[in-house]
């Protein structure tokens, strides 16, 4: 602690744009062909903007074809050279060096993220160029390799923003397409021109983008950077030059949403241009949240729960009071015992599931509401075998799964009311244990029971409708939560993301947040919590998690601890 000199003001908070950099180095005079190698593995690590100096190294075929955007493979460890010299003299003319690791996951050629497992082995090709007798790289696995470390060092989580028709009312919401960009080589355009490429394979049935078709930045385009006034001027090719002036709002409300993710106060406008320079649109970010539907309106007025006389209560939202009341109707009277529920994303109906888990009920979020008869039953023999805890979609339509082994089923009440349909769930492997369904109405998370093994999937939700019936299905499942073995709740957490209970092999419980695309978080999660049996959070990332636990409900707002609520109460929800 100094005693004496001048006063002089510091930062409270310490500077963010403090980033570790790598800059290649070219390949050295004379190196062997391990050390080629070694120096190419380095450079792809490195933040060059088309990977300049990692060409370098290469000659012949490979620096002819190589394409570093074809896809990323991403190892536990950076991946580890084994020399393998071609021919028994010492002055041979080529080589080979074995490339091998653990496989952790693969980046694609849209950048979308798939989790992967096995070993890794590929062999990279070198020959002696003629004029300098220099080692250098003529043939190579394709795209880049690198470890766990490098990639989340270099890479970003971003999410692109596309359309859907999943709204209750029609109009237009927003679905979120995660991908990874390089953070540190020309972030913006890269995010833009992502964008404007369309939505990655997965999503790509059930989202639209307002992009026309083959539309690209204008050619000639350098770095997109906003000006000091957070506007962002996005030059388009002339496949943007008709479009109408709705159609170019909905494009400039997919550029800001998608920007204001991946840099939350960086940009405040964007205006799109023609081929020729001319202002097509101009937007603010406001603008874009109403075009979009972001969310489905996802800010949330109360948290809810059973509590310990079986009854549906509710939380104010944002607020200090700590004493449940309970909700308007006959959800709220008591008039039958429940063990779950739903409430609508309106918040003006609710669904609740009989104590004993056999019955589903549906009534309005009003005083004097009637509860009615059921709208399905289960005939499944224990409440472990019956249905599990419902929920709404952005369309306003319920799901709940029967889990009765005689007949498991997936339904969809249209509306909360119709007449329930069966999903189509080709593929899917295991008994359905809990299921969530995202604000946009197109995705859909999934706890599967297989073997006593409890796995969190993603599916998409895909519909077809003609004039006699309409056919639901969920398709393509993939599980995102690879290293946990026994996952025993989760909730949707944001656009694309869930927090999940669950445990390693071996391990012990724990709640964290994983991405939709099975891709690491930056974080730990929130505080360790025991005894978890349930959580729920918002698509709100800014309200509170709740949970049941070994302490009753409890309450985690951002920056604080847990809160125990009440000691009494279980299957916390907020509206979804």
């Amino acid at each position: 602690m100094p005693d004496s000199g001048d006063m002089r003001d510091v930062e409270s908070t310490p500077r963010q744009d403090a980033k570790v950099r790598v800059f290649a180095l070219p390949p050295a005079e004379d190196a062997e062909p391990q050390e080629i190698v070694q120096g190419f593995l380095e450079a792809l690590t490195s933040d060059d903007l088309d990977y300049e100096t990692a060409r370098k190294y290469l000659t012949g075929e490979a620096l002819k074809s190589w394409e570093p955007s074809e896809s990323t493979t991403v190892l536990v460890a950076s991946p580890i050279p084994y020399t393998h010299v071609t021919g028994k003299r010492p002055d041979a003319d080529e080589a080979r060096i074995e490339l091998s690791g653990t496989k952790v996951a693969l980046v694609d050629g849209q950048h979308a993220y798939t989790p992967a497992g096995g070993e890794y082995s590929k062999t990279v090709h070198l020959t002696r160029v003629k004029d300098t007798q220099q080692w250098r790289i003529d043939r190579l696995p394709p795209g880049v390799v690198l470890g766990r470390s490098d990639f989340e060092r270099n890479y970003k989580s971003i999410n692109k923003y596309y359309f859907t028709s999943a709204a209750q009312s029609g109009e237009p919401g927003t679905v979120a397409d995660p991908v990874y960009v390089r953070s540190q080589v020309d972030p913006v355009t890269q995010v833009v021109r992502d964008l404007l490429k369309g939505p990655t394979s997965w999503l790509n049935p059930v989202a639209r983008t307002s992009f026309p078709s083959g539309t690209a930045l204008r050619k000639g385009t350098r770095a997109l950077t906003p000006d000091d006034q957070n506007r962002l001027v996005v030059p388009l090719n002339k496949k943007a030059d008709r479009v109408s002036d709705s159609r170019c709002r909905e494009m400039a409300a997919q550029l800001l949403l998608t920007l204001q993710d991946y840099m939350p106060t960086g940009v405040d406008s964007v205006e799109l241009q023609g081929s020729t320079g001319t202002q097509l649109c101009e937007l603010s970010g406001g603008e874009a949240d109403i075009i979009g539907s972001h969310g489905f309106n996802k800010s949330a007025q109360y948290e809810y729960f059973i509590d310990g006389d079986h009854k549906l209560v509710r939380l104010p939202e944002r607020n200090s009071v700590t004493t449940p009341t309970d909700v308007p109707g006959a959800l709220g009277e008591g008039e039958k015992q429940l063990r779950s529920a739903a409430v609508s994303r309106g918040e003006d109906r609710a669904a609740g599931v009989s104590a004993d888990g056999s019955e589903l009920y549906v009534a309005p979020l009003t005083a004097g509401g009637t509860l009615g008869d059921p709208v399905l039953r289960s005939a499944g023999a224990t409440t472990k075998d019956r249905l599990t805890t419902p929920s709404w979609d952005g369309r306003g339509d319920l799901w709940v799964a029967d889990r009765d082994p005689d007949k498991p089923r997936l339904l969809v009440l249209a509306d909360g009311m119709g007449e329930p349909l069966e999903v189509r769930t080709p593929g899917l492997d295991g008994r359905i244990e809990a299921v969530r369904v995202a604000a946009d109405g197109v995705r859909v998370a999934l706890i599967l029971e297989n073997e006593g093994e409890r796995t969190l999937y993603i599916g998409r939700i895909e519909r077809d409708a003609d004039a006699e019936s309409t056919t639901v299905s969920i398709v393509e499942l993939r599980s995102v939560t690879p290293d946990l073995e026994d996952v025993t709740a989760m909730s949707w957490a944001g656009d694309s993301q869930l927090v999940v209970v669950g445990r390693e092999s071996g391990g012990v419980q724990q709640v964290r947040y994983v991405r939709v695309d099975g891709s690491p978080m930056p974080d730990s999660g929130p505080s360790a919590l025991t005894g978890v049996d349930e959580v729920a959070a918002s698509e709100d990332e800014s309200q509170p998690l709740v949970a049941h636990s070994a302490d009753g409900i409890v309450r985690l707002a951002p920056g604080a601890q847990w809160q125990t609520v009440v000691k009494e109460g279980s299957a916390p929800v907020y509206p979804g």
